[in-house]
């Protein structure tokens, strides 16, 4: 499979965030043996895909995050699935901190003192459910022109820090929309252009500042409780070109000064990084005293609890040595400094950081919609888990293409065992992924489909964009139309299933027909005796307050 050609390390750390996967209930009904970030997502791990984005960024430092309790599954998929041991070196690391568990906030992650204590440069924080086929090189270098400080990238590390940040956004109305998909409300205003003409690939015309962000269903309570969208005259007065957008969604992508990690800590209501921290921090670079009000002020000038009293930085030279440039006195004595003398002070003075600090930018790459654009989505339902799947079935793959030509997410084949298809079949290739040692019997028809490894599909299964976990059986005679079957489920023969979802190791009776259902299994669903006797209880209370209203 391609990966990026090696480039220079970036200084960068990356974390990649691994939830508990509550939006795929018949996939991850047992979060800690199934993770949602081993869920494949065309024949590969969901979290190879963020994985792979930071190799082809440049950054090898990647550290996998997530509850101690799914520690075990994962570290068994990173040595034994054929994908994720075959990344290249450095492999990943995996942290499974204490303290957190599948209903801890992405904010409160940071909190964590192992990630306090990991994190020691600017980083990038990702979620386990990202696909991005956009070279994550070219977000690092639209940060670097845009919202990087010289000072901080090359000084000593000290304060007032002037780094900002980066956040990812796409629209969600594309050719292919998904229904439910979840979406943002953001508000931009236009970066200065610059004077240097950009190259054609890069993604500097992309960018604005961000000035608000929220989930759209907090757009909505907000304009239901006020009765309208109320704006703020500072936003418009600091603000007055303002591009606000309503059918685009956060990629959840992160670009994060080392920084963030006090303002987080400072602020223990901050819960999730995505509505919480960038939305304050969008709101703070406009609303007067709101800065000071986050502690945000405090940070970044370093005067919090963990900063040494009296520490100096190379902005603390004043004012009046900084205008000796002029005087006569200090033109003799460039005359007869040493060259090494002069490049020193004017490294200095590059390196110098403002005596008044100011509220870093948070900047937002909107990714362009057309249809060549490449794919950005993050999958987190099982509607997208399909979607995207057969989105990835039609990328040629690298026996068609060449390998310098493959998309990152190219496939050596489309057919990986041809051995196992019989005669007289129907594979429609060109929007189709069949994985390794999948048997295939005659006079079957697979149309955009992803089927995973170790699958058999029977005499005269006709199956239309589906997808089918590894292990899978399909019976003699079955038709299934967008269909999700979980690993080494079993559908019994004359079965027809039209948008259905299937449970891993269930077995579906033969000539079942249903539609728009998931078949899941029953056993260990029952209620257990506490939760029965609180239920009990409920049910009297309730009972008692009914009596003393009559």
């Amino acid at each position: 499979m391609p990966h990026a050609v090696s480039m220079p390390a970036t200084g960068l750390q990356a974390l990649i965030l691994c939830g508990p996967g509550s939006s795929f209930p018949t996939f991850t009904s047992n979060p800690d043996e199934n993770p949602k970030a081993l869920l494949p997502i065309a024949n590969r791990p969901m979290v190879w895909y963020p994985i792979d984005f930071c190799y082809r960024t440049g950054i090898t430092n990647i550290t996998l995050v997530c509850p101690p309790s799914a520690a075990d599954a994962i570290t068994t998929a990173l040595n034994t699935n054929p994908f994720l041991t075959g990344l290249p070196h450095p492999r990943p690391d995996l942290m499974a901190p204490h303290g957190l568990d599948q209903n801890t906030g992405t904010a409160e992650i940071l909190r964590l003192p192992e990630i306090r204590e990991l994190v020691t440069s600017d980083f990038v924080v990702l979620p386990c459910d990202l696909v991005c086929e956009l070279g994550g090189d070219k977000l690092l270098q639209a940060w670097m022109v845009k919202a990087a400080s010289l000072p901080d990238l090359l000084g000593d590390g000290e304060p007032p820090y002037c780094n900002g940040g980066l956040g990812v956004w796409y629209e969600t109305k594309t050719a292919t929309p998904v229904k439910g998909e979840e979406t943002d409300f953001i508000a931009t205003t236009p970066i200065p252009p610059s004077i240097v003409p950009t190259s054609k690939d890069s993604l500097l015309p992309h960018l604005s500042y961000l000035t608000y962000s929220m989930p759209k269903d907090s757009l909505n309570d907000l304009v239901d409780q006020k009765k309208g969208f109320p704006i703020r005259h500072g936003l418009l007065r600091n603000h007055p070109k303002l591009r606000m957008l309503t059918t685009h969604r956060d990629a959840h992508i992160y670009i994060l000064p080392k920084w963030i990690l006090d303002f987080v800590q400072e602020n223990e209501r901050l819960e999730s990084i995505g509505e919480d921290v960038i939305g304050w921090w969008a709101k703070a670079g406009w609303e007067t005293g709101l800065s000071a009000k986050l502690g945000l002020k405090k940070v970044i000038e370093g005067r919090t609890e963990k900063a040494e009293a009296g520490t100096s930085g190379p902005g603390d030279t004043s004012l009046t040595e900084s205008g000796l440039l002029d005087s006569p006195k200090t033109r003799e004595h460039y005359q007869t400094s040493s060259p090494a003398d002069f490049h020193k002070r004017q490294t200095d003075r590059i390196l110098a950081k403002p005596k008044e600090s100011t509220v870093p930018p948070i900047l937002a790459y909107i990714h362009p919609s057309r249809a060549d654009a490449p794919i950005l989505r993050r999958v987190d339902t099982a509607q997208l888990l399909l979607a995207v799947s057969l989105q990835l079935a039609k990328v040629p793959s690298v026996e068609e293409t060449g390998f310098e030509a493959a998309s990152p997410f190219a496939h050596a084949k489309k057919v990986a065992y041809p051995e196992g298809v019989k005669p007289r079949t129907t594979i429609t290739r060109q929007d189709s992924l069949i994985a390794d040692n999948v048997m295939v019997e005659e006079k079957t028809s697979i149309k955009e489909s992803v089927i995973g490894a170790n699958c058999q599909i029977k005499e005269g299964a006709k199956l239309f964009q589906c997808l089918l976990m590894d292990g899978v059986v399909v019976g003699k005679g079955c038709k299934l139309t967008r269909c999700i079957l979980g690993r080494r489920s079993e559908v019994g023969e004359g079965s027809t299933l039209t948008d259905c979802e299937v449970q891993e190791n269930l077995l579906v009776e033969p000539r079942t027909e249903d539609k728009d259902n998931k078949l899941m299994s029953s056993s260990g669903m029952e209620a257990s005796e506490q939760e029965m006797q609180e239920a009990l209880e409920d049910f009297g209370d309730g009972d008692e307050d009914s009596a003393m209203l009559v």
